[in-house]
């Protein structure tokens, strides 16, 4: 969904594996008359004409387009719009509302929770003909449309510009979603979120009398929409309409020049893939390989530390997967980078007792870098469900007894069942926490506790192992990630909710604030505002006011 939250890419078994315009009407003359003379993007690389598609159950598309990458769900809708201009989505989104179906939307589909396919959604808008990138002039800014993969993305800020923006490490994540929910990945510790380079969004929006408009929203203090920019920088989709393109630039950059607008990604990087056999890692070197991972980037997340050159993820997968993988890239210019490559893993692995088998060690240019499957993993349909944290802190004895107990389980031996501990702090924590929707400003890491299979039979049990294991993890704060100590709750792009449920949340803390914090309350507003009919809503969308 990309209005939704987005499903970053997992690692199965131990596979090495984070303006103020208005537009009205519903046509495309309607719609370009919001543009303010020579503001309209001058440069476009993606499909953006032609009629919109609409697709029902007795199509041949149909069963494609029902779907996203979680097998676990797969919808029912009586029609898909496949769309390539906003002026479709519009006229798609005001069709729904007039009919009073249930309206759901889609891009790269890496949903981690039934928000599109859902018996109750009628009606889904597929934004994937929507994926050019381009720049616009006008606003001095790049433009993505809401259904172009990052993996495009990359490419083409890379190939025509030079630049790029610190996004997720799947490359067919679709930009929606993962852009509004406060994406981070490979260079995130050196730059920040994808969400904080946000400089305007357009939203197709219905108002109080259900009508569907486009509103484009900027970061100008100036903006009388800007409350609406705001909520898509890390609010999460599904709350407030439809995203159908992204402004991006970086904050505080002038100038007129394309390449001086978003960063430069390293030209080379190294990678690294090591891991340590679960058939020789004790309960005790177990227990010092996690907390050394955890101290290091205690130690080594701070703004200006040479360090945020490095990204890393750590994945203990169950013992039946034969073994726990860190993977590791480093900026290949940064001073002694291939030193500090070899420091980090030594750092990781020091007294543990088990040698680290070495799998790759390589320099390779960036951009063929972000389709390495270190970090990108195969993407097939697995049925899967992952449940996030944000950690603060080392992690205590407690947490480490727990993910031994169940990565170690014996009535429960599963190769596909693992955890993704991905680097995270350094630029990202500069920003504070009311600044953009992202409260979760000081954390050092990124938790997933996640399992990945195949066959539906086997649901009940996978699933039972993933909640009992999270419970566990966080049993100091009633079996979820608290606030303010250790951990500071979750992140939205990796949805789960059974936080709704009492039984796996015993914690007193509601689901909002364990996403939002204290931002809740002013995204509630929002909601207020820009859909007071609640027609975009799924199981943790943010709720209309009282």
């Amino acid at each position: 969904m990309s209005n939704t939250t987005t499903r970053r890419r997992f690692v199965a078994g131990t596979a090495v594996g984070a303006g103020a315009a208005v537009l009205g009407g519903t046509g495309l003359a309607g719609a370009r008359s919001a543009f303010a003379a020579g503001t309209e993007p001058t440069v476009s690389t993606g499909l953006t004409s032609g009629g919109a598609a609409t697709v029902g159950p007795s199509d041949v598309r149909y069963p494609d387009l029902v779907r996203g990458t979680n097998a676990r769900f797969v919808g029912t809708p009586e029609s898909v719009r496949v769309v390539a201009t906003t002026a479709h989505v519009v006229s798609a989104v005001q069709e729904a509302v007039t009919a009073g179906k249930r309206i759901a939307v889609r891009s790269g589909g890496h949903c981690y929770e039934d928000f599109v396919a859902n018996p109750d959604v009628k009606v889904v808008v597929d934004l994937s003909r929507m994926n050019a990138v381009s720049f616009d002039t006008g606003r001095n800014a790049f433009v993505v449309e809401a259904g172009a993969k990052l993996g495009h993305v990359y490419e083409v800020l890379f190939k025509t510009w030079g630049v790029t923006v610190p996004g997720g490490a799947c490359p067919t994540v679709g930009a929606g979603g993962h852009i509004q929910g406060g994406g981070y990945g490979a260079l995130s510790r050196k730059l920040g979120l994808i969400s904080d380079y946000v400089y305007a969004v357009e939203v197709v929006t219905v108002n109080a009398a259900g009508t569907a408009r486009a509103v484009i929203a900027t970061r100008e203090p100036s903006d009388p929409h800007r409350d609406l920019w705001w909520a898509h920088t890390g609010g999460g989709g599904g709350n407030f309409g439809v995203v159908t393109r992204y402004w991006l630039r970086t904050p505080g950059a002038s100038g007129s020049n394309p390449a001086q607008l978003l960063p430069q990604p390293p030209s080379e990087v190294w990678i690294s893939t090591v891991s340590w056999s679960w058939a020789e890692l004790t309960r005790a070197g177990f227990t010092q390989l996690m907390k050394n991972y955890g101290d290091w980037h205690v130690r080594f997340s701070g703004p200006n530390a040479p360090e945020l050159a490095l990204f890393s993820e750590l994945k203990p997968a169950h013992k039946a997967g034969g073994a726990v993988s860190l993977t590791t890239q480093v900026d290949a210019g940064a001073p002694n980078a291939e030193r500090m490559l070899q420091d980090f893993i030594a750092y990781v692995g020091a007294g543990v007792g088990v040698t680290a088998q070495v799998a790759d060690h390589r320099k390779v240019t960036w951009l063929h870098a972000t389709q390495w499957s270190g970090f990108t993993g195969p993407d097939p349909l697995f049925r899967f469900k992952g449940k996030p944290a944000y950690q603060r802190k080392n992690f205590t004895d407690a947490q480490v007894d727990a993910m031994y107990r169940h990565l170690t389980r014996t009535d429960y031996s599963y190769g596909g069942a693992l955890m993704l501990i991905s680097a995270y702090g350094g630029k990202v924590n500069t920003i504070a926490p009311d600044a953009t929707a992202v409260a979760q400003r000081d954390s050092v890491l990124k938790v997933q506790t996640a399992v990945l299979w195949t066959s539906p039979a086997d649901d009940a049990k996978h699933l039972a192992w993933l909640r009992e294991f999270f419970r566990d993890l966080y049993s100091e704060t009633g079996g979820v990630p608290g606030l303010d100590g250790v951990t500071d709750g979750m992140f939205i792009n990796y949805a789960d909710a059974d936080v709704r449920d009492p039984a796996w949340n015993s914690s007193g803390i509601p689901w909002h604030r364990l996403y939002y914090k204290d931002n809740y309350p002013k995204l509630r507003q929002v909601k207020a505002k820009w859909d007071p009919r609640n027609v975009f809503r799924h199981a943790l969308s943010v709720e209309l006011p009282s």
